[in-house]
């Protein structure tokens, strides 16, 4: 059987697009048939060869197992649903000559429910998942799962983007999944980068770890370029009230091209990808962030079988996605760190494939080039400014005006912008202080400036906010008009009512708030006096008595001797006269 398996796995990878095995290839390879027999962790790999691995390493263990439909086998875990399917996509291509086995893939996004009839029904020995679902599912024993018993033959775990797993706060349902697993298994812990919860990941979940690490050494290393040779990589430096333009100029005159557009934040996402959905005719464009809950499998899956189109998105697709002969990646938005920047860069030129690379800067963000040269690695040649480009703005501002949907996602968009900016890794620079405002809102063609706490006390005479009443914006849909027409009039009753009792309150008679105060006032001097009462008068008098002695003394009216004799003389009933007394006295 061994045999046999070996000489499929080489026919196999004579049908892949590499011909020759690279260092990490061969490094790959070999790992493959020993290394496996301790915990591997900290592998530094290429994206193709991680899912190949995977897929390879689980068919291999389940051949020397006891094939029974439900035994999970293997489980492999990433940290999006794009990279989980994927990772079963590679699967597939080689069980398929292996029958025998099953797999499922169980991610967010979809009726829970369906993945326990498909578990039930046709058994899972390698399981491709996502920490949340997987989760779920462990916890499904009352619906007929019993994943926990399936799981306890487990052979092989793997943690594919360890670090993003983290990153993405996946470390509690990681431990969760952690306690129902055996602890005689192997575990491979694929991260890009090495950090302390990456460490801490390794101690708590690997028993006798072994470290892997593919890397240049020497001069080699440092000189190496960190990008795919056959990557170009632009930049283009443009105010902000004209990088839009610059954008939608772009993609017109790159229509037959498949493009990744990256923006910072979800909020951008939505509201970007809707004004290029009514200002880039003849070309699909589609939506998708982290954000999403059921669409995202069916639109990533769409735009992988697009041969030309515009993906806009967060960086929830910056690593491990592999989409097919995309000619473009352009970033809007600078990532927050700059190791994204060149995970973003990523999903174009792979495998040797042609691709290139564009990202936007403002004036005062220039400098962030020679940190990219010099921090990532990373090269990049100047794109010069577009010219005859015609400035959409205003049609971009009408569309706001005409659906309240449009207007409230631009300003929903400005506000997320900014405070991404203001977390930005690079602080020094990226300064939120250097922000041109008014230039900014401009290019988010925005009707008025929002109300937040970065632009309290400042006015910005550069900016024109629309002469229009926004509250009169409707939205197109009619069912969510109708909404915030009802909850608009609600508001009105509120407001009304609150005002008839602060009228009720202004009217009152001020001889009886008065009376009403010195009721109060008595109250609590009464209060206190019973508070006070165990104190004898006596002994208050001589407390006050020594209280105006020391104002007297540091008035300096006495000497410290004169007040020491006359504390002396408290016992002798000798009578002090008042604290306001001339200073012959004493």
């Amino acid at each position: 059987m061994c045999c046999e398996l070996n000489v499929y796995w080489h026919q196999r990878l004579e049908m892949l697009p590499f011909r020759t095995y690279s260092s990490c290839s061969g490094g790959c390879w070999i790992l493959g048939a020993g290394i496996w027999k301790s915990n591997i962790s900290h592998l530094r790999f290429p994206g193709h060869i991680v899912f190949l691995h995977s897929g390879v390493k689980a068919i291999q263990v389940l051949m020397s197992m006891f094939s029974v439909v439900f035994q999970v086998g293997a489980i492999v875990i990433t940290p999006t649903r794009e990279l989980a399917t994927q990772i079963d996509e590679v699967i597939s291509h080689f069980r398929k000559h292996f029958p025998q086995f099953s797999q499922c893939l169980l991610i967010g996004g979809k009726n829970p429910m369906e993945d326990i009839e498909r578990f039930k029904a046709g058994g899972g020995n390698i399981l491709v998942a996502t920490p949340g679902r997987l989760v779920d599912m462990f916890r499904r024993k009352a619906e007929g799962l019993d994943l926990a018993s399936a799981v306890k033959s487990l052979d092989v775990l793997v943690l594919d983007e360890a670090d993003r797993l983290l990153d993405m706060g996946f470390e509690a349902s990681l431990n969760t999944i952690l306690d129902f697993l055996p602890k005689q298994r192997r575990t491979g812990l694929f991260s890009a980068t090495q950090t302390q919860e990456v460490e801490n990941l390794v101690r708590a979940g690997l028993r006798n770890p072994v470290r892997i690490s593919v890397k240049e050494k020497g001069v080699a290393a440092s000189n190496t370029q960190k990008t795919p040779t056959r990557l170009q990589n632009y930049y283009m430096i443009c105010k902000a009230d004209d990088k839009f333009n610059q954008l939608v100029h772009f993609l017109r005159q790159h229509k037959p091209e498949k493009h990744l557009v990256f923006f910072s934040t979800c909020a951008c996402v939505e509201y970007y990808g809707k004004a290029l959905e009514s200002l880039v005719k003849n070309v699909k464009i589609m939506c998708i962030h982290g954000k999403m809950k059921h669409k995202r499998n069916k639109i990533f899956t769409e735009f992988r079988k697009l041969p030309s189109g515009v993906l806009v998105c967060t960086d929830v697709m910056a690593r491990g996605i592999d989409i097919p002969e995309v000619n473009w990646v352009l970033q809007y938005d600078p990532p927050s760190s700059a190791s994204a920047f060149v995970h973003r860069c990523g999903r174009t030129a792979r495998i040797g494939h042609q691709g290139n690379a564009l990202v936007f800067l403002l004036p005062m963000e220039e400098t962030y080039i020679n940190f990219l040269a010099i921090n990532q690695k990373c090269p990049m040649e100047e794109m010069q400014l577009q010219t005859n480009v015609a400035n959409v703005l205003p049609k971009l501002k009408s569309l706001a005006l005409a659906d309240r949907a449009v207007y409230e996602k631009g300003m929903k968009a400005f506000v997320s912008y900014i405070q991404a900016y203001a977390k930005h890794e690079c602080s020094l620079i990226f300064r939120l202080k250097d922000l041109d405002f008014p230039s900014l809102a401009r290019g988010f063609a925005l009707l008025k400036l929002p109300r937040m706490p970065e632009l309290k006390g400042k006015s910005f005479s550069d900016f024109t906010p629309v002469d229009v009443d926004t509250d009169s914006i409707a939205f197109k849909d009619k069912n969510r008009e109708k909404q915030r027409q009802k909850f608009l009039e609600q508001r009105r009753k509120e407001r009304q009512e609150q005002e008839g009792k602060r009228k009720f309150t202004r009217n009152k008679a001020w001889s009886k708030q008065k009376a009403k105060k010195e009721k109060k006032k008595k109250m609590t001097a009464k209060r206190k006096k019973e508070e006070g009462s165990d104190v004898e008068d006596g002994d208050m008098e001589e407390l006050l008595n020594d209280t105006r002695l020391l104002k007297r003394l540091k008035k300096g009216k006495i000497s410290e001797e004169e007040f020491e004799k006359k504390l002396l003389c408290r016992g002798k009933d000798v009578q002090l006269g008042p604290a306001s007394g001339s200073d012959s006295e004493g």
